[in-house]
């Protein structure tokens, strides 16, 4: 997953800082074969939630987190982004972390899975440290 190893469980999340509401929040995917599914998004705000506008089943996690699991997930084959310090989009997965953003400006990034025993991926830096993605996979 661009250079960050999955786990076996094949749950990863793309975590960033919400530009509206400034919140921690991430966006929950499982992995099949060469693709990827979006199944949930996880939040510190409610607000970031009501922002998606997709229906799905709301919740609440231990700690205060917002959980929302979609009612019609989404797969991809990849997604593109861009990535900026702003909100600062991370991928998540297993414990680590691989910032996808540069120091300053903007950077497109494609996410997508591929085979690879390379893993760039390292210790979550703040505030993706306190987001257990395996604990708000569907």
């Amino acid at each position: 997953m661009n250079g960050l190893v999955l786990p076996r469980s094949g749950v990863f999340a793309i975590g960033y800082v919400h530009s509206v509401y400034r919140a921690p929040s991430a966006e929950v995917f499982t992995v099949e074969g060469g693709r990827f599914t979006m199944r949930a998004v996880v939040s510190d705000s409610g607000g970031v939630l009501d922002y998606y506008a997709l229906d799905g089943e709301r919740s609440r996690l231990p700690g205060g987190r917002w959980l929302l699991r979609l009612a019609v997930p989404v797969t991809y084959d990849e997604l593109p982004l861009i990535a900026t310090p702003i909100g600062r989009r991370t991928l998540l997965a297993g414990g680590r972390c691989l910032p996808l953003y540069p120091a300053s400006g903007a950077r497109q990034v494609r996410v997508a899975v591929e085979l690879t025993t390379h893993d760039r991926g390292g210790p979550c830096p703040p505030p993706y440290r306190s987001f257990p993605v395996r604990q708000q996979s569907p």
